[in-house]
């Protein structure tokens, strides 16, 4: 049960920087903002579809932090020709720095 609550607050915090980087014309616009924001909207989908048994039992606090992050994602718009702004020369971010895919790497530890 601790794994699937972590999940949802993750999901939680990634909608949120998502959310977010819309208004950042950079990340906006870029292949990785692109990529995650898919690969979150379906990774929930799949959470929710898979654990769905689980979920029901959850507390009203973690089931509201789950709804959030449902309505954020639903509410992004996604890039139309997005391109990698670091390889383009357009994000001035250090190298291996990136505001969405160090968001990612955090699930890669829960």
């Amino acid at each position: 049960m601790a794994k699937l609550i972590n999940h949802i607050r993750y999901y939680h915090y990634v909608s949120s920087v998502l959310e977010g980087k819309q208004a950042d014309t950079l990340c906006s616009a870029c292949k990785a903002f692109a990529n995650t924001t898919a690969r979150t909207q379906e990774g929930l989908a799949e959470l929710e579809c898979s654990r769905a048994d689980e979920i029901k039992a959850l507390p009203a606090d973690i089931l509201r932090l789950l709804n959030e992050a449902r309505s954020k994602l639903a509410t992004i718009r996604m890039p139309k020709d997005a391109v990698g702004q670091k390889k383009a020369g357009n994000c001035k971010m250090p190298e291996g720095v990136c505001f969405i895919k160090i968001s990612k790497a955090v699930f890669d530890k829960i």
